[in-house]
């Protein structure tokens, strides 16, 4: 908890002098003081389940780099092969073992995985799942959910973030919203929008545009809202229809990969897709993606003249594939998804004991590693048009503020999810607890 006497006097001055250099003295708007009122909290190192400012205050970490550190900050395993790879050569942009050892490991703990190819970023390894999709089926179209994020990519960029119920159109026909300015319109002609946990609406959005799509894209947990899940049967049945129309099935699991079990979602729920991406905790803090299916999908890469192209001079970075390597070899280690979900659930279920004995009108949404506080009268929030509705985001802003002023470091953003990585202890979400409780003194 922070005492009287400290400031964030040294982050207000870093993030002036930001200004001078940088676009909103951040290099992406999730940092800046869109979301961080009084500007960001300018972090200076970490260690375990902790961050520490410029100030020299102590947080304990509960944002992990929105879900890429799932080890934690500088695990001694992750730190070893990283000075050792550096001492040896950190690229070639050649073929290495590194990236053999790494994708062996990959392809023992995803189900889908026949093969893999690694990308830089989970952006662009839903890029290449697009192409590698439309080459395969031949067909153009691939259907997308409202609420969803699949990265920057223009195609993906729409009905991506949160607007009034008024501007959203009716579920039968959505309203689609660009997420960014500078994109055609006519980039969007190949892109059917539709509401995401309806059957209804996913059973009508088939029989109508089923035979025309390349694709259906979906996280297999809504992670752009927060932490939405899936309503019982859904995905079951989105397997169904997607086989039924010929099209393929893609799970974005850059944010749930390698979270909920070895094998991510897919494993979880025990549905296979065609295709999957993978980013966040597979580098565990290192930049990369991935993706992953049968080989007779991604061997269209393979060079021939109708051949899907993927080119990247840091694809397959020997450092960063150490990393992966090392880091799927711990998390292979027995009982770690056991503690993972154990001290998640705790977190849960201690926030909602807060919440119910200061009689604040609020839901834990998710389980486990990954979780979302939402002030909302309602029971649940199980799509993007309940989030856009009936959530108060801005209240919620208010309260992670107040967590931040007592130590405890996590994005003000909603939209957004509170992430445990292996670091977390029981004292970490006691003190989380703590803090909560605190917080929500005088916050109505």
């Amino acid at each position: 908890m922070l005492e009287a006497n400290q400031t964030r006097t040294r982050s207000q001055q870093w993030f002036e002098r930001a200004q001078q250099s940088l676009v909103e003295g951040v290099n992406s708007p999730s940092r800046g003081a869109t979301v961080y009122t009084a500007g960001p909290i300018v972090l200076e190192r970490g260690r375990g389940s902790h961050v520490w400012d410029a100030d020299g205050n102590r947080y304990i970490d509960f944002m992990m780099s929105f879900g890429a550190l799932i080890q934690g900050h500088a695990h001694p395993t992750l730190v070893k092969t990283v000075s050792e790879a550096m001492a040896e050569g950190s690229h070639f942009a050649a073929a290495t073992s590194a990236e053999v050892e790494a994708a062996e490991r990959f392809r023992r703990m995803v189900p889908s995985a026949e093969v893999v190819r690694f990308t830089n970023t989970g952006s662009e390894a839903t890029m290449l799942v697009l192409r590698l999709a439309r080459a395969h089926t031949r067909r153009r179209k691939f259907l997308k959910f409202e609420g969803h994020y699949h990265g920057w990519y223009d195609p993906y960029l729409l009905n991506a973030h949160s607007h009034t119920p008024e501007q959203l159109g009716p579920v039968e026909n959505p309203a689609r919203i660009p997420d960014s300015d500078g994109i055609p319109p006519s980039t969007f002609d190949d892109v059917v929008l539709a509401p995401w946990n309806d059957g209804a609406a996913l059973e009508r959005v088939m029989r109508q545009h089923g035979h025309e799509l390349a694709a259906v894209i979906t996280e297999p947990i809504m992670a752009n809202m927060g932490c939405i899940l899936p309503r019982a049967g859904y995905f079951e049945r989105l397997r169904e229809l997607t086989q039924d129309c010929g099209c393929l099935l893609i799970f974005d699991e850059v944010v749930t990969g390698f979270r909920y079990a070895p094998g991510g979602c897919q494993e979880y729920y025990g549905v296979q897709p065609d295709l999957s991406t993978f980013g966040k905790a597979l580098g565990a803090g290192f930049p990369v993606g991935a993706v992953a299916g049968p080989r007779s999908i991604l061997e269209r890469m393979r060079w021939s003249e109708n051949m899907v192209l993927h080119y990247g001079t840091f694809n397959g970075h020997r450092l960063t594939m150490k990393v992966v390597a090392a880091n799927l070899d711990l998390l292979s280690a027995e009982n770690v998804y056991r503690k993972l979900h154990a001290v998640g659930n705790a977190a849960i279920a201690g926030l909602r004991e807060v919440f119910r004995r200061r009689q604040v009108k609020a839901i834990v949404q998710g389980f486990g590693p990954m979780f979302q506080i939402y002030f909302t009268a309602r029971d649940a929030i199980r799509d993007y048009r309940d989030y856009c509705q009936y959530v108060d985001t801005k209240l919620y802003s208010g309260f992670v503020h107040r967590l931040l002023d007592r130590g405890i470091y996590m994005t003000p953003s909603n939209g957004l999810h509170w992430i445990i990585s292996t670091a977390h202890s029981d004292a970490d979400v006691q003190a989380l607890v703590e803090a909560a409780d605190q917080a929500c003194s005088g916050l109505l």
